[in-house]
């Protein structure tokens, strides 16, 4: 465990505002960090340590990283509400929590100028977000992730609740346009005009089942249920099932390591490979499910599984002692300018780094729900 918290010191050390050693998009273009969802998953791993160790580093280290970004009026240095990318709205989850520690009126300011865009966003015909307006009539179960946790909460702590039935349709409408009956499993994406060449015109789903996207969404649901106020009856309900069939339909291609594949169906397929991000994903939704008692105790062993054999695999050492987490799916997507297919050799094609924030901090959040076990032994 204290070889996990050494590496994220690392991390930390090495990064900034402008360039987080984690944005490994970012490192690679030599462009500044700007706001967007990659930093937004790392520190809100980082505020999930604060809140279990109490160590004042994180904390620091949180608010320095957010504050540099948001100015006094509340708008953020590198966001542009118009932009009308879901990405973008994921980082303001972390606005709520340091402003709930700091009592800064700017990020108070700032969780509505995100909220600004949910208005703005444009929506397919069954009432979905569309994913970018660069994305037209595109649902990703990415989005679902990147945008509903955080409208929920603002819903619930500052809005009355007022659009709680317009956040499970979009659920609901997922679970009905993009679920495949036989497995249990979703698809990437759902093309509503049926005229993207990546999708199924009969059905506007693509090909295949990626990991990832599959993981944001279980942590979608999970963290919106998390945010919701239960007396809300039936629609949490619902949510909550949705949920543990997801799951349950993951543990059946849950490999003996305790890994995911990368296309999640075709474990035995040449060039298919266990990835970190999407694995670690699912050992927070698995550990936290069962802490939140949305799933059984017994699911405990199977994120437990999960988060072992991806430190086995995957969190090595070079030859100068720094630690490194390697497996993580750099990014995939479906159409835009790399006219991106969705096949399974197109999953296989994407490039395969180490130390990404997108699995690393889905590792970190799962090992922050390693530590309340380890706390409640």
């Amino acid at each position: 465990m204290d070889r996990i918290e050494r590496y994220i010191d690392e991390l930390m050390e090495k990064s900034t505002p402008d360039c987080p050693a984690w944005n490994v998009e970012k490192l690679m273009q030599g462009l500044k960090s700007n706001w967007n969802y990659i930093d937004g998953c790392m520190i809100k791993a980082i505020l999930e340590m604060y809140a279990i160790t109490g160590d004042e580093k994180y904390f620091r280290f949180a608010d320095h990283f957010i504050d540099c970004k948001v100015r006094d009026d509340g708008s953020i240095d590198g966001y542009d509400v118009h932009e009308l990318n879901i990405d973008n709205i994921n980082a303001g989850k972390t606005l709520f929590e340091l402003y709930d520690l700091t009592g800064k009126e700017k990020y108070r300011r700032a969780i509505d100028v995100v909220y600004s865009q949910i208005g703005q966003m444009p929506r397919t015909k069954e009432g979905n977000f569309w994913h970018k307006n660069i994305y037209p009539n595109q649902v990703w179960l990415d989005g679902l992730y990147m945008c509903q946790p955080f409208y929920m909460e603002y819903e619930t702590r500052f809005n009355g609740k007022k659009n709680y039935d317009d956040i499970f349709r979009q659920f609901f409408n997922v679970v009905k346009n993009m679920r495949d009956e036989r497995s249990g499993l979703y698809y990437h994406a759902y093309d509503s005009s049926r005229e993207m060449f990546w999708c199924d015109k009969v059905t506007g789903l693509s090909s295949n089942f990626w990991l990832r996207a599959l993981g944001w969404y279980s942590m979608a649901l999970l963290d919106t249920l998390d945010k919701a106020d239960p007396s809300c009856g039936e629609p949490c309900r619902k949510m909550r099932e949705i949920f543990v069939e997801l799951i349950d339909a993951m543990l059946r291609y849950q490999d003996d390591s305790g890994m995911w594949y990368q296309v999640v169906n075709l474990g035995g397929m040449e060039k298919n490979y266990l990835e970190t991000s999407g694995s670690a994903i699912l050992a927070y939704a698995l550990l936290k499910g069962v802490r939140l008692g949305f799933l059984p105790r017994e699911y405990r062993a199977y994120g437990e599984k999960a988060f072992q054999g991806i430190c086995d695999r995957y969190l090595t050492t070079d030859e100068a002692g720094g630690l490194h987490l390697g497996g993580i799916c750099l990014v995939a997507g479906l159409g835009g300018k790399q006219n991106r297919p969705g096949t399974f050799d197109y999953y296989m094609s994407e490039p395969v780094v180490q130390d990404d924030a997108k699995g690393v901090g889905p590792f970190l959040l799962a090992y922050t729900e390693m530590l309340r076990i380890r706390k409640e032994a």
